[in-house]
């Protein structure tokens, strides 16, 4: 355990995994993504072979379940918005502006999903030497880059607001190659790798440890599903974006197919993950709601 009695574990310098020794006697251990998903924590009473959960206060509860229910929600809905929008794009009448107005439409939805789930980084409940989670003042806004979780949900949000300027700019006309790639493309690769490190922060929470050149397999639980899923996800918006460059040569699209396809099957891959993450949630949320 260590001088302190502490013992932790995380990817590079972020903790996401402790384990401590309780004062009463026995080790709580606390771990970053059910605390803040689930508000649970792990206490093994001094000679017990098995640790018992201890849930967060009733407080801490209530936030954490209205977050997570309006995040997956919003995902679910802004992921099918996309998805129709891509299907209208590729089997549509040929009308751009209906396309764009749909993916607008679910971009509203994917910032709104972004910001839930800063929101519920930001207002976790925090863990007590006496082993327990209790809640803190509620916060609109935190600055805490030695977070793991708070930087994998603030470079989402920073991603779905740079997609958000993708989908204004898609409103644009008469934009020359150039103008195109600078205003439509480029903002559109930048989310898509914003996309991308928020993932891979959010692999290293669940792992406890950089995932590379693999995730870790051995910890599937329903979290490394939802964050897999969103990930296939984000690569698959990446392919689309990289189809989406306009060739100066010709003027158009690289792959307008692979684009419309490839914005489709990442889109569902999101709603996919919003429905799993609806059940990722406090035990009784749904009561306290």
């Amino acid at each position: 355990m260590g001088q302190t009695g502490r013992r932790g574990e995380g990817a590079g310098p972020f903790t996401t995994r402790l384990t401590w020794a309780l004062p009463e006697g026995g080790t709580a251990v606390w771990e970053s993504r059910p605390a803040r998903k689930r508000g649970t924590l792990s206490v093994r009473a001094a000679g017990a072979s098995e640790g018992r959960v201890r849930r967060a206060d009733p407080v801490s509860l209530v936030r954490l379940g209205r977050l997570n229910s309006l995040a997956a929600v919003a995902f679910c809905v802004g992921g099918l918005l996309f998805a129709l929008g891509a299907g209208f794009a590729q089997f549509g009448p040929g009308d751009s502006t209906t396309s764009a107005s749909i993916y607008f439409a679910g971009g509203l939805f994917f910032n709104t999903g972004g910001y839930a789930s800063l929101l519920q980084v930001i207002n976790a409940p925090h863990r007590a030497d006496h082993g327990a989670l209790t809640a803190s003042a509620w916060k609109w806004w935190s600055y805490e880059p030695y977070r793991i979780d708070w930087l994998s949900a603030l470079v989402l949000f920073a991603g779905t607001l740079v997609f958000g300027v993708n989908l204004l700019d898609s409103f644009l006309r008469g934009l020359t190659v150039q103008e195109t790639n600078r205003l439509i493309w480029a903002p559109d690769m930048i989310g898509c790798a914003l996309f991308l490190i928020s993932g891979h922060l959010a692999f290293g929470e669940i792992c406890h440890g950089w995932p590379w050149p693999w995730p870790c397999l051995h910890a599937r639980s329903l979290g490394w599903w939802i964050v897999a899923i969103n990930q296939l996800g984000s690569w698959l918006f990446l392919v689309s974006a990289l189809a989406a460059f306009t060739r100066p040569a010709t003027g158009s699209p690289v792959g307008t197919g692979i684009a419309n396809w490839g914005t489709l099957a990442g889109a569902l891959c999101f709603a996919v993950g919003g429905i799993l993450q609806y059940f990722e949630r406090p035990a009784g949320a749904a009561t306290h709601s």
